[in-house]
C-alpha cells in the first residue's frame, strides 16, 4: 500500500496510516522530488515526471501488486503512473480528495475553484515565500481541518508544505491545475477495483461527477481535505473495508 503525499507536503501527514496499514500489508510512503527530505531539483517539477518517479520507486522496492493511495495532488502522481505504464502492476487505486481534472468550466465538473480564483491564488501567493507560508496557512485552516488545533500544530502543518521552495511549489502546482487524468480515472475503473474518497464541503459535486466519470468506482465522503489526519481512525477503517475487497 502506497501513500503518496500532495502538493509539497511530506511523509510525516500519514504517520497514523503507516502505523495502522503495516500491521496488515507492506506500507510505503515517500516524498516526491523537492518535497520533504527528497532532493530539490530544477527539472520535473510536474506530476508527469512525478509518475515516471513513482514507476521507478516501485521498481526498485519490487513492489508488485501495489495498491496507490494519493492524497490530493499526489492522486495526480498515481494517475501519471497509469498514463505511462498502465494498470497490470497493481492491483488498486485509492484517491483522495482530489478531481481528475482539477481545473474546469464545464457545468457540474468537480473543480478546485473558478479559473480567477485559481489564478489569484497563484499570482498573489505562489510567487514569493511569504505569499506561499500564507496561502498554505489559509487553506490548512479554511479547506483542510475542520476543528480547532493548536498554534504548535498550525505551525506543523504549515511547515510540511515549506520545505519545497516557492518557485518550485508554483510549478507544482501549475502543472497540478493543468493536468487532465480522466482517461487514466477511467482505465482505472474499467480495470482495477477503486475508490474515490472526498471532502465533506464539496460532496454534493464530487461524489455525482466521479460517479458519472468512473461509475465502478467507490465513493465515500468524509471530513475536510486533511481527513485522513484529522479522522485517522475512520479514514483508516474506510480503507481497511476497501483492502479487503480485493
Amino acid at each position: 500500500v502506497v501513500f503518496i503525499p500532495g502538493w509539497t507536503f511530506t511523509t510525516e501527514l500519514f504517520e497514523k496510516q503507516m502505523a495502522h496499514f503495516s500491521k496488515k500489508y507492506r506500507a510505503i510512503t515517500y516524498d516526491p522530488r523537492s518535497q520533504g527530505r527528497s532532493s530539490k531539483t530544477a527539472d520535473g517539477n510536474d506530476y508527469s515526471t512525478h509518475g515516471k518517479d513513482l514507476a521507478a520507486l516501485l521498481k526498485a522496492l519490487d513492489a508488485q501488486g501495489a495498491v496507490l493511495v494519493g492524497w490530493s495532488f499526489g492522486c495526480l502522481d498515481a494517475w501519471s503512473y497509469v498514463r505511462h505504464e498502465g494498470v497490470s502492476g497493481l492491483k488498486g487505486v485509492v484517491a483522495v480528495d482530489l478531481s481528475p481534472k482539477p481545473l474546469s468550466t464545464g457545468e457540474g465538473d468537480w473543480v478546485e475553484g473558478p479559473l480567477d480564483e485559481i489564478a489569484g491564488a497563484y499570482n498573489t501567493f505562489l510567487l514569493s515565500s511569504k505569499g506561499q507560508r500564507e496561502f498554505v496557512d489559509y487553506y490548512a485552516r479554511n479547506v483542510m481541518i475542520q476543528g480547532e488545533l493548536s498554534d504548535a500544530q498550525w505551525f506543523w502543518i504549515i511547515e510540511q508544505s515549506l520545505t519545497t521552495p516557492y518557485y518550485l511549489a508554483a510549478l507544482k502546482f501549475a502543472s497540478g491545475m493543468f493536468s487532465d487524468y480522466r482517461e487514466e480515472a477511467k482505465l482505472v475503473d474499467a480495470s482495477l477495483p477503486a475508490l474515490s474518497i472526498c471532502a465533506e464541503h464539496w460532496a454534493e459535486t464530487a461524489v455525482p461527477f466521479m460517479n458519472a466519470l468512473c461509475p465502478k468506482t467507490k465513493t465515500a465522503v468524509l471530513g475536510g481535505h486533511m481527513m485522513f489526519w484529522e479522522h485517522a481512525e475512520k479514514f483508516n477503517a474506510i480503507v481497511d473495508e476497501f483492502l479487503q475487497g480485493l
